[in-house]
């Protein structure tokens, strides 16, 4: 049986039928909106705070600039483990700054309670997290004035 020589094309009639259909991901890639460059934003204060006032638009496309259009998924899997909890979890997404942590073990529940402030560490990039207690009466355009006794 003789060798194929590099570069021949293979036996038959020389067409190689390759057929993938497109994935999730694809679909995805081809609706992505291109960055634009925001402006800069005047610098408020709330309650001697300082603060940063941004619009839906401005937040959507800040998401597109900095590719985080997947993020969520990305803290499914770091906050169970760099918040060291033992159990499930369910985590949602609140809002563009809140995200709602459901803790399956009354364990965690306290431990993510009785820390200050966590930090979720991704990519050489180090996030602040504080946790607060769940209130039904939480509203995220709103400062809270829970705190942890």
């Amino acid at each position: 049986m003789a060798a194929m020589a590099k570069g021949q094309p293979p036996p038959g009639d020389g067409t190689l039928a390759i057929t993938t259909s497109p994935t999730y991901v694809d679909s995805l890639r081809h609706h992505k909106v291109h960055s634009k460059a925001l402006p800069l934003k005047p610098l408020t204060f709330l309650h001697r705070e300082p603060q940063v006032i941004w619009d839906y638009e401005e937040v959507t496309q800040m998401i597109v600039n900095e590719n985080l259009e997947c993020a969520v998924i990305e803290l499914r899997r770091l906050i169970p483990k760099q918040c060291e909890l033992k159990g499930d979890c369910n985590i949602g997404l609140l809002s563009n700054r809140h995200v709602l942590i459901r803790a399956t073990l009354l364990e965690d529940y306290v431990h993510l309670l009785s820390i200050p402030a966590f930090y979720i560490s991704h990519k050489n990039w180090s996030f602040p997290m504080r946790t607060l207690k769940w209130d039904p009466m939480f509203n995220p355009e709103e400062e809270t004035t829970t705190t942890i006794a």
